[in-house]
């Protein structure tokens, strides 16, 4: 077995120096495909983070009366920390509130003074950050229908708002993403499959003859299939090995062009500490579409 091994792996590495031509080829097909998943890897990791950085400042601000006692407002607090579709929830008292509005417009001497002249008209406010942002409906719905004692939702809150469109938004962003890298792998992957396919039909279309010889002196299907394997195995390799340099200014590049967008990670940063990691996949990935192209070009010829 190690003998015949040996052959294989012999006979694969060179019949891919000697056909050149059709292993340049293979090795470019591959290394676009490869290109094509990791920039999508790169893009998916970017996207996610800039959304989760969006989702985070996206929340429920529930504003109560004036009148309302700060302890009604905390229960209501504690209740809503306790439903499992709510991560956080802030909460700012009348005297905060004030002092922010004062902070935010301190150059307004006019608004300032009339303040003073009618006391703090604002009332206490909770903050509510969702775990998914699909459930900030069942949390509206949750306080619409809140009963916290003798005075209840209706008594104790003035205003329930939050961004509906914004968040609407966002889930059909996060939808049609997730969608579009789902389409676009799988046609990537088909395309690499039947191009290398085709590549790798060429060089064994060439050794036709011998693979007509190696029938005749009884060689079995594994023995004739694994030098071409083998091809596919190194055309993969060396596919990975320059996609994973390309994408390296690919980073570069998407940096520079996004470097005003909100939130985001630095895919600079993220490349040079997930280099194995995504190493690794495209690696995988060029030996697995290098050995079924090449498993499946030889099979037409391994019929009896």
């Amino acid at each position: 077995m190690i003998v015949n091994l040996k052959r294989v792996i012999r006979a694969g590495s060179i019949n891919f120096w000697r056909n050149s031509a059709v292993a340049m080829a293979s090795i470019f097909v591959l290394t676009v495909t490869l290109l094509v998943i990791g920039s999508l890897i790169l893009g998916s990791t970017y996207l996610n983070s800039t959304l989760e950085g969006i989702r985070s400042r996206v929340d429920i601000s529930v504003t109560f009366k004036t009148d309302v006692n700060e302890n009604a407002v905390l229960v209501l607090k504690e209740d809503l920390e306790l439903l499992p579709e709510v991560r956080e929830v802030s909460y700012a008292s009348r005297e905060q509130e004030l002092a922010e509005f004062r902070e935010r417009h301190q150059d307004n001497a006019l608004l300032i003074q009339s303040l003073e002249e009618v006391g703090n008209p604002f009332g206490a406010r909770l903050s509510i950050l969702a775990t998914d942002p699909a459930q900030y409906d069942s949390v509206e719905r949750f306080l619409n229908n809140y009963d916290g004692g003798a005075e209840g939702a209706g008594g104790i809150i003035d205003q329930i708002s939050f961004k509906k469109d914004i968040i609407d938004k966002l889930l059909a962003l996060i939808d049609t993403g997730q969608k579009v890298g789902i389409t676009l792998s799988a046609l990537l992957v088909l395309m690499s499959i039947l191009v290398t396919f085709n590549t790798i039909s060429l060089t064994i279309y060439i050794a036709r003859e011998e693979i007509s010889v190696m029938r005749l002196v009884g060689a079995d299907n594994s023995y004739i299939r694994g030098p071409f394997v083998i091809e596919g195995v190194i055309a993969g390799t060396i596919a990975a090995l320059i996609s994973i340099g390309l994408l390296y200014p690919v980073v570069i590049w998407i940096r520079n062009i996004t470097a005003g967008v909100y939130g985001g990670v630095d895919l600079v940063s993220y490349y040079i500490s997930h280099f194995g990691q995504l190493f690794l996949i495209l690696l995988a990935s060029g030996i697995i579409l290098g050995v079924v192209s090449g498993f499946l070009a030889i099979g037409r010829y391994l019929k009896v």
